[in-house]
């Protein structure tokens, strides 16, 4: 099981296309809240749901051979649900380490060179940590979850009498 689990292309290929997502949240959260009076958590959750549109695509097409399946709708049914648990770990992950960081080690911030641009170490560090655990639990979820028939979609269908 483990080695079917992290075999090497479906990693390489899932880290590749989870590094793009990461990328995109990560500027859409900076531009967020450089640009407009938007608080860091809210920032985060902006630069989540936009990166779940291109992970969700990206993911299907190249990470885990799901584009050619008739099952499109339970994909994105379960992708929604691990997307979900993900947000909260990205988002109250980074929250909660920021809060830690500051109180334990101060604010620490770096001057980019030749530029105006302060950047907040402290909130850079504490979200790609929790992107970090992130990545770990899509990658295990989605792999054994999102784009398997487990038969989980049928049963929540019956619950929800659909």
């Amino acid at each position: 099981m483990p080695d079917q689990l992290f075999n090497r292309r479906d990693l390489v290929a899932y880290f590749a296309v989870a590094a793009t997502g990461a990328l995109t949240n990560l500027l859409v959260a900076t531009i967020l809240q450089e640009w407009f009076t938007i608080s860091y958590k809210s920032a985060l959750f902006a630069g989540y749901w936009f990166s779940f549109v291109v992970g969700y695509f990206l993911t299907r097409l190249f990470a885990f051979n799901a584009k050619n399946t008739t099952q499109t709708r339970r994909q994105i049914v379960k992708f929604t649900i691990v997307s979900v648990w993900s947000c909260l770990i990205t988002v109250y992950g980074s929250t909660i380490l920021y809060g830690i960081s500051n109180q334990w080690l101060g604010t620490f911030t770096f001057l980019i060179p030749f530029s105006v641009k302060e950047v907040n170490l402290n909130k850079l560090f504490s979200q790609v940590a929790a992107m970090g655990a992130s990545f770990l639990s899509n990658y295990i979820l989605h792999k054994q979850f999102t784009f398997r028939d487990t038969g989980f979609y049928d049963r929540l269908k019956r619950l929800l009498n659909i």
